[in-house]
């Protein structure tokens, strides 16, 4: 925009005398608030005007005096009748003026205190809505986290020790498994994150012969915060092991990627 050939065209004077539709003088306003030129522009004619305003006096005052005057020498003889044309005076035109400045500022101020409160409600608006979000999602994660604390605790649960492999020896998980609900809690906090397009599988072990069969896949690992995955068992296991395989699972586990391994106690 060009605010030099804005502020040239009048407009602004326009604005500041009351002359202008709702339309142009929310434009004008708009602007006003984009461009600090452009209100300083109207800030100035503002001032102009209420100086100008104060300056002016009624021009003809001894008006009066002059008639009579002018019946005693006998150019009038009925003062009555005969009445020097007035002249219209600027005084209640600047006047006008002064007052549609006033108005128009006090309008202008209302809006802006109008516009801040509307967008500071929104803020609290907001705020409370995120708030309550929080609270829900907390108090949800604390009955997720009581009511999986209570499945862990459960006197059916064996708990079998899953320690980390050659391909990764610092890696180590937990195996909660309840035989009565043919449920198997693994908690892998201890795995890395896998590679881009890779998944851990967790695995069912026979021992004698060797015989895996796959429990499922920890999906979403890198996004699950808490790294236990609740997974389905209705096996007769002998052991536990979760190996690194492809997107969406393999048929059979790739032992080179063995990660962590276990063996369920007799006890």
């Amino acid at each position: 925009m060009d605010v030099e050939k804005y502020i040239a065209s009048g407009v602004l004077e326009l604005y500041v005398a009351g002359k202008l539709t709702e339309e142009e003088n929310m434009e004008v306003f708009q602007y006003s608030k984009e461009y600090p030129e452009i209100l300083e522009e109207i800030l100035a004619i503002e001032s102009s005007i209420l100086k100008l305003s104060q300056a002016v006096t009624p021009k003809y005052a001894t008006r009066k005096g002059f008639d009579d005057i002018m019946v005693r020498i006998g150019e009038r003889k009925d003062p009555t009748v005969i009445q020097l044309p007035k002249e219209k005076s600027n005084w209640t035109q600047y006047m006008g003026w002064a007052a549609a400045v006033l108005l128009g500022v006090g309008l202008v101020w209302f809006y802006m205190q109008n516009s801040q409160l509307n967008t500071d409600l929104q803020v609290v608006e907001k705020e409370k809505e995120l708030l309550e979000e929080q609270i829900f999602e907390a108090r949800s994660s604390l009955a997720s986290t009581e009511a999986l604390l209570n499945d862990l605790r459960d006197k059916n649960i064996s708990v079998v020790p899953l320690g980390g492999q050659e391909v990764s020896p610092n890696s180590y998980a937990k195996a909660y498994w309840n035989k009565t609900q043919d449920k198997v809690f693994i908690d892998a906090q201890g795995l890395p994150e896998p590679p881009d397009g890779m998944v851990y599988q967790v695995w069912s072990l026979k021992l004698d012969p060797l015989t895996p069969t796959s429990i499922g896949l920890l999906d979403d690992f890198t996004a699950d915060d808490n790294k236990i995955f609740v997974l389905n068992n209705p096996n007769e296991s002998e052991a536990f092991g979760i190996t690194l395989e492809p997107a969406g699972g393999s048929a059979s586990p790739n032992l080179e990627q063995l990660y962590t391994l276990g063996a369920v106690s007799s006890s």
